[in-house]
């Protein structure tokens, strides 16, 4: 089961204000989504998720293929119950973890061969491999497999790959059979080359997907070309249909996102810089571990109603990163995640109240952001 109700679109910019459902669960869009990547989102437990208002998280179709493999997903009944979550998951291709295995593999036609990151095993994943791995995952929404071109590339090598990208959905879809349980997005790629990403945009909607991803963005480019190409692919995306950006997950670029027409987004980011000791707060990034903070018995801040706010202080969490507990990074997750949720839940309701940009400028002058 999979639908998606496109209930507002702002009237000063593409913001849109949506319901996924699914068999495990609505979601409210747009929305942010944690990342799982071993079946965990690390630190966190389910109930923990749940507690922050997640609606869905994303997990990693290449490190579950490795680690713990399939043959043990499918004896414990699929993701969903082998880690405890009854909410809605989302897999990637595993794309991108393949082919960030620049010295290890090799890209045909028929797929991509690569070497394990653990042992060296030699492996193979071709876009039927994928779906066959993501349906033993059982997750909600899945990705079709892609080319994740480098960033610089020349055009020819974008448009190359771009053209493969589009071959491979066309496999994936395909293939795919479990389209009761299972929905499958198609990724739309073509680098910062405005004329590939028309052309990849058009062909992957005539392949008629249920929901559109858009990849190769965020991966070190600058903001203004990000968001430059982002508005110009979007205009050439269905409205009744959900637009994904892949690998977002820091407050401005989610703000960007979403003001031109993006229903979810991922990234590790709030996760990652956590457990290395920075807190996201509505005054900027905090990098907790400074001594500055030594002495700090306010909370991490005031604006913000987790269990970390309500209960700690800037020092706790500094004395327990600089002794090494744990506690420190799962009280930072907690936090991060948290904010990145409860702004999402802020965005939706200014969509819904017609102040979406009035929003973003309030939060960008706060946060020390700058201004269009």
């Amino acid at each position: 089961m999979f639908k998606f109700d496109l209930l507002k679109t702002s009237k000063d910019s593409k913001a849109r204000l949506g319901k996924i459902t699914t068999n495990h669960g609505e979601i409210e869009t747009p929305i942010f989504m944690p990342v799982g990547t071993r079946a965990t989102v690390k630190t966190m437990t389910p109930d923990e998720l749940k507690g922050i208002g997640a609606q869905i998280i994303l997990s990693n179709t290449y490190h579950l293929f490795l680690r713990p493999g399939t043959e043990i997903i499918e004896k414990a009944g699929g993701l969903h119950k082998f880690m405890n979550w009854d909410k809605p998951i989302l897999t990637d291709s595993g794309g991108f973890q393949v082919f960030s295995l620049s010295d290890n593999r090799k890209i045909t036609e028929e797929g991509v061969h690569f070497r394990s990151h653990i042992d060296g095993s030699k492996m193979f994943i071709s876009p039927e491999k994928s779906i066959d791995i993501q349906n033993i995952l059982g997750s909600d929404i899945i990705m079709a497999f892609d080319e994740c071109a480098p960033y610089p590339a020349s055009h020819e090598y974008i448009d190359h790959s771009m053209r493969r990208t589009l071959r491979w959905a066309q496999r994936c879809k395909d293939y795919h059979k479990n389209v009761d349980n299972q929905t499958l997005f198609g990724i739309i790629q073509g680098g910062m080359y405005k004329d590939l990403r028309e052309i990849s945009a058009k062909e992957m909607v005539d392949m008629d997907f249920k929901g559109y991803s858009i990849g190769g963005l965020s991966v070190g480019e600058p903001i203004d070309l990000m968001t430059e190409i982002l508005d110009y692919t979007t205009d050439f995306m269905p409205e009744n249909k959900p637009r994904y950006l892949m690998g977002v997950g820091s407050p401005d670029y989610l703000f960007e996102a979403v003001e031109r027409g993006v229903d979810m987004a991922d990234c590790v980011l709030p996760t990652r810089i956590a457990r290395n000791g920075t807190v996201l707060t509505h005054q900027g990034r905090i990098p907790i571990k400074n001594a500055v903070y030594k002495e700090d018995f306010s909370r991490l801040d005031d604006e913000c109603d987790c269990y970390t706010c309500r209960n700690f202080s800037k020092a706790y969490l500094r004395h327990l990163f600089n002794v090494d507990e744990i506690l420190g990074m799962r009280l930072a997750t907690i936090h991060n995640l948290y904010f990145l949720i409860d702004m999402m839940e802020n965005i939706r309701e200014s969509i819904r109240g017609d102040y979406f940009l009035e929003y973003k400028r309030d939060f960008y002058k706060k946060y020390g952001y700058k201004q269009d």
